[in-house]
This record gives C-alpha cells, structure tokens and sequence, in this order.
C-alpha cells in the first residue's frame, strides 16, 4: 500500500478492486485519498462499509460471497470503480507492440473513448509508477489514478469509467530518475489549444463522402498523373480561418486557380507558431488552433469532392525537447537516441528518433499510416530527409558516430522509410509518399526490392537552386550562368521529382519569389511569369507556395495574411491569371506529365543560345502528341527567331506569357505559326516565330 500511495507500484489492481478472501468472501479496496466515508453496494443494492486501512486514503471491507461487479458510495455519491476492470489491451495486441508491429496502435494506445468510460494506455518502460491525471481526477500533486504495467511491452493501462469525450488529460510518470513529470499522450488524437498543452479525450463521429474518389485514388499511378501542388500554411493563408471556413473558402480558391493538389504545411499539434508546424509534439492530433480533428476532416472531403488531392507533411526527423511531451518520456531517452551524438539534432536544437528501437519505429510507422487511415489524405511529404539519412549530417568530426561499418550512413533510419514507404504503398495504393532530400542519395524514388527507400517522388532541389539563381540575376549576366538552366536535364529521370518552390525560399532574408527578381516592376512580373510557364513545360511535378501568384512584394510571415490587396494592380491579377492558365492547360495535356520519369517524354530543340538566354524543347505524351516550350530570358524581343519542329503545319500558341491579359507587353504570334520546308535543329520543318522579352511559349501541334 506505501508503494501504491507512493506511486511506484506496478501492479495497483493487485491490491485495489475485489480479491477473494479466504473464508469464501471478497475483500475489497478502494483508493480515495480525499474521501472521509466510504462503503461498498453489492449489485442487490446492500452497502457494506468500509474501513480506512491507509491513512493516505485507502479503504477495506469484506464482504460475503462473490458480487458480480460492485459500485462505491462515496461520501453519498454513488461511483464506479476503474479497479475492477480486466486489462483493455489483449494478449495480440501486447504482442505485435513488443514486436514493433502493431500498424493500428492508435487503436489500442492512447484514450479509447467507450459507452462507459475511458481506456487509457501508454508506452513507458522503464517508468517506476504512471498515473492518468485530468478534469476527472482533479490535478493536484498527489491525485491521479495508479495505472498497472503490461508485463514486459511496458506498456500501462487502465480503465477508468465515466470519463467523458472531451475530457482533459495527462499521465504523471514516476520516471527511472526518481523526478515526476506530467506528459501529454503521445498518442492523443485532441489537444487543448496552444500555450496549454493538456491532451483531449476525442473519437470521431464523422462520416465521409469521399467514396468515389478513394476508389478512383486506387486505380491511379501517380507518376502518370498531372500534380499541381499549391503549399498552404493554414494559420497565414487567410488568418482567423478555422478547417471549416477554410472548407469554404481554400476550396473553392484552389478549384479556380486549377491545382491538382494541396500541401499543407505541418497539421500535427505543435507548441510554438513559428516552428510552422515542423517540431511536433502531437503526431496522432492534429492542432487544435482550427478546430477538433473532424473539422480538419470535413476540410479533407470537401477537398477530395471537389477534386483535390491532400498531401500533408511529416516530419519523423526529429522532435523538440519540450518537458511536457516525447523527451525523455519515461525519464530515460525513450523516443530519442540516447548518444548525443546520434540523439541530437545540433541545428535545431532538437532530439532525433531512435529508429533503430523497433517500438519507436512502430510510433512512426503507425503514425503514417494514422493520417492515410483516419484523415483520408492522399499523400505524406517527409521533411529533412537528408538530415536522417546522415549520422554526419551538419555535424562537425568527433560529433557523430559511424555505422557498424565504419560509414555515415544511419542504417537504421534507411530501414525505417524503407518500412514505411513500403507499407503504405501496400495497404494504400495511388498514394504519395515524397521526400524532401537535398543530396545525391542514390535510390530516393527506387523500389525497396531493389535497395531503394521506395519513396515515390523527390524534391528536386538542384532544379530549384539553380533555376533561382539564374532567374535571379539581370538578364545581362544570365548568358554566363546559362548552365544553371539546362543543367537539370542532365540528370531529370535519376529520380521521380517534384519541382518545388516552397516556404523556404521565401522566408528569412530570401525575399518573395516576385522580390527575387531583377528589374522594375514590369520586369519583375514578366520575370516571374516567364519562370513560371518554364517550370510547369520542365520535367517533372510541380509545387508552389502561396501567394506567389499574387506577385508578392514581402518575403512570407506566418504572424500575418497573404497581400491580397495586390490583387487590385492589373499585373498582378495578370500573374494570378496566367498560373490559373498555366494550371488549366497543363492537365489538358498530357504531353507535360505522363512521360515525366523518362526521358521518352522530353527532346532538347535548343539548349546552347547562351547569347539569346534562350532554351527550346518538346514535351511528348505516350500517343506522340507534343507541345514545344520556348523561352526567351533575355530582355528583349526574338524577332524571326527559327525553331526546328517535328511536324509540319500550323503549331497554336497555347500560352503567350507577355498576352496583354497577364499584365504583358504582347509580342507574340497572332496565336499561331506555321512551319515551312526548312531543316532546321535536325528536323525536317521549322518556323520562325517571334518570342517575347522574358516571355515563355507554349505551342502545340494543330
């Protein structure tokens, strides 16, 4: 009972609830530290009184025969009793945890809400004593109910009835260093709403509507799909927006401005705004400042019914130190790494999963396949990849720890993107799994049966660094860095890319994508225009943050909303309206993304006019049907400017990117051009067009 009253018990029902007593009765205890009078009601209504056997709050009786279950009268109110309940979790479930391969451990950790009460549980091995804390306990230092452990899962459970949906709460784990700490659940599904940090008794009462496009989702292969991603950080896109206002209004924004998909920065709950979501301390909740979990959950139906794809981002590289939540769960490195060398994240100043702890792999595993199961999204992109593949990565020498073979490779990490790449390719087909890997690993986009990491795509990163600097320059100079625009096309199917322009290269003295820009205004629009019409006709996805179809002059803040007012300077609009275009007619074409990961899709026509800053090349879709892409970065006009081309006839202007209505100076081709007999760049027909000042082309065969 002093071990009990102490908190470092581990098996509180051998001492609390009914226990057959040796004359053929049954003895039982009650904790109730703050109770004066207590008795037990026999299910024929009878109370039998109890005596206080522990000064701290622990009562006795002894009563005749075996009551099938029993109720306590506690100072007059009539209560259940959570020791009296069998062990929520059975004899499978404890096993596949042991094994790090329970792929439904939301179902069995966490806060299970049922018509009686509340099941809780929770991983915390080396932990001396756990008790659940919350609004039903009363959060004093000493309250909480004792929970028990699971054997060797080191796992502790209980039950505690009439707990409530809603109802707060949070485990006090008596950890292996002797300190009591309060923790939030690590696999809560709700959580208070931000500075407060208490996790939330949730289970969700939606229904979907997204039947048909789950169905069609199965039967797609992404790499042959059009993907247009538009990256949102939801707090900033239009502040004041819950999910479901954004319901409303992201979705119908999105369906206008013709994107395929969406990519929300990181949903998961996570204590301080200005991380934007990538140091997470609720990987199973997503954050509260929108609304409850079926908020965001509408939010996704109303995407998918509408037609769009949702690709969230994930971050299973690291998590921060916070008290309150992962770090040093149990008073031990539990979810991190124990060496600092491999537990650390030195620029983040964060602690880095220990993949190689099958129970933490199973966390993470699971925790993907949450989102897929739960929230219907359609892909994860993972964050800094790069920064776990590495054990070197952005560390100094003596700050890392080689592999078992002397390299720099985490194996460990390897093995887990590996497992769970391949594991959401087996149980959700027509999903995304995209990284974000900034190096030269080889196999990114490569099967794992072939030694890959089995994600489908890959940020191109190379693509985005190069291009910003060449777009960046003034169109003097760019004939020197020629290069930095043909160079992707040296190696644009090593993997299956994505082309981003994402929150990173908007943020933090880098300047709007619009700012970048050299020029006046008028340069700087056509500038963005033309980089825009040249990136959708590239290889590959396409990806863009918000706001930069508003020709943005301030880099992105999350403390403040888009400048839509931009929306009132006509060349604005005209860029809005040109990517709306650029959307439109890249999904009507599929000469833009069904050949993007082979080089069967793609033909150089021009790649060496360094003098003109000029670049021409095909596209071409499986059936032979082409688009010709011409771009012209220089700063003024190409006049009878000769192309080779693969067809004779007339060639329609699809996109003029200096047209009038983008805010253009309207040099172009009257809508179209024909070819004449001439050979030119090694065909058979050519034709001589006129291509704007830092304009783009699009012209498809008639």
């Amino acid at each position: 009972m002093d071990r009990l009253i102490t908190g470092n018990a581990h098996d509180p029902h051998a001492v609390l609830g009914a226990h057959p007593a040796p004359d053929g009765g049954t003895v039982i205890r009650a904790l109730r530290r703050h109770a004066t009078d207590l008795a037990v009601i026999t299910p024929d209504g009878t109370k039998h009184p109890m005596e206080r056997v522990h000064p701290d709050g622990v009562f006795e009786a002894t009563i005749p025969g075996r009551p099938d279950g029993y109720l306590l009268d506690v100072d007059g109110e009539e209560q259940d009793d959570p020791y009296h309940y069998p062990p929520t979790l059975g004899e499978l479930d404890l096993h596949l945890i042991a094994e790090g391969r329970h792929e439904r451990l939301w179902t069995v950790l966490g806060a299970q809400h049922g018509e009686t009460g509340t099941a809780f549980a929770v991983w915390a091995p080396s932990a001396q004593g756990v008790r659940i804390v919350g609004d039903f306990t009363g959060w004093d230092a000493h309250d909480g109910w004792p929970m028990r452990s699971m054997g060797g899962t080191g796992v502790w459970e209980i039950f505690v009835p009439g707990v409530p949906e809603g109802a707060r709460y949070k485990y006090r784990i008596l950890g292996a260093d002797g300190q009591w700490r309060d923790k939030a659940d690590p696999l809560a599904r709700h959580t208070e709403v931000p500075p407060r940090t208490g996790s939330v008794v949730f289970t969700s009462s939606y229904r979907w509507n997204d039947g048909e496009w789950i169905a069609a989702r199965e039967r797609k292969r992404p790499h042959r799909e059009p993907m247009s991603v538009y990256e949102v950080h939801l707090g900033s896109w239009r502040p004041g927006l819950g999910y479901r206002e954004l319901a409303d209004e992201l979705v119908g924004y999105v369906v206008e401005m013709g994107f395929t998909h969406v990519e929300f920065m990181p949903v998961a709950e996570h204590p301080f705004g200005g991380s934007w979501g990538y140091q997470v301390t609720g990987y199973y909740a997503p954050t509260s400042r929108f609304g409850d979990p079926d908020d965001l959950r509408l939010l996704i139906d109303e995407l998918h019914q509408a037609g769009i794809g949702v690709i969230l981002d994930w971050v299973p590289a690291h998590f921060p130190r916070d008290e309150w939540a992962l770090a040093r769960f149990d008073g031990t490195p539990l979810y991190e790494h124990g060496d600092w060398r491999r537990g650390e994240h030195p620029d983040w100043g964060t602690y880095v999963f220990d993949y190689g702890r099958r129970e933490v792999r199973n966390f993470l595993v699971a925790n993907a396949l949450y989102w897929f199961e739960e929230f219907h999204v359609d892909g994860l992109r993972v964050d800094a990849v790069a920064s776990m593949l590495y054990l070197d990565y952005s560390r100094n020498e003596g700050e890392w720890l080689p592999n078992q073979y002397g390299g720099n490779q985490n194996l460990d990490a390897i093995g887990f993107l590996q497992e769970v790449n391949a594991t959401v390719g087996r149980q959700y087909p027509g999903t995304l799994m995209i990284a974000e890997e900034s190096t030269a690993f080889p196999g990114v986009t490569a099967p794992t049966d072939r030694g890959g990491l089995g994600f489908g795509f890959k940020w191109n990163m190379g693509w985005m660094h190069d291009t910003l600097t060449y777009i960046g320059k003034d169109p003097i100079y760019r004939q020197y860095h020629h290069h930095q625009l043909t160079f992707s096309l040296v190696y644009a199917w090593s993997e299956n890319y994505v082309l981003p322009i994402s929150h990173d290269e908007v943020v933090h003295g880098k300047g709007s994508l619009a700012g970048k820009m050299p020029g006046d205004d008028w340069q700087r629009m056509a500038n963005a225009r033309a980089l825009l019409a040249y990136m959708y006709a590239h290889p590959g996805k396409n990806l863009l943050f918000m706001g930069a179809e508003l020709g943005d002059d301030r880099e992105w803040s999350e403390e403040r909303g888009l400048d839509w007012y931009l929306l009132h300077d006509p060349r604005r609009a005209g860029l809005k309206r040109l990517l709306t275009d650029l959307n439109k007619t890249y999904r009507a074409e599929p000469a833009l993304w069904a050949q993007d990961t082979t080089p069967d899709g793609f033909r150089w026509i021009i790649n060496d006019d360094v003098t003109n800053n000029a670049v021409a090349f095909l596209r071409i879709a499986p059936d032979g049907s082409t688009l010709c892409c011409v771009a012209n970065f220089s700063g003024g006009p190409l006049d009878d400017y000769r192309i080779g081309l693969p067809y004779a006839g007339r060639w329609t202007e699809l996109i003029n990117t200096d047209a009038h209505v983008y805010g253009g100076s309207g040099v172009g081709n009257l809508g179209g051009i024909y070819t004449d007999d001439e050979p030119w760049h090694g065909f058979a027909v050519s034709a001589a067009l006129r291509v704007p000042p830092l304009g783009v082309l699009w012209l498809r065969h008639a």
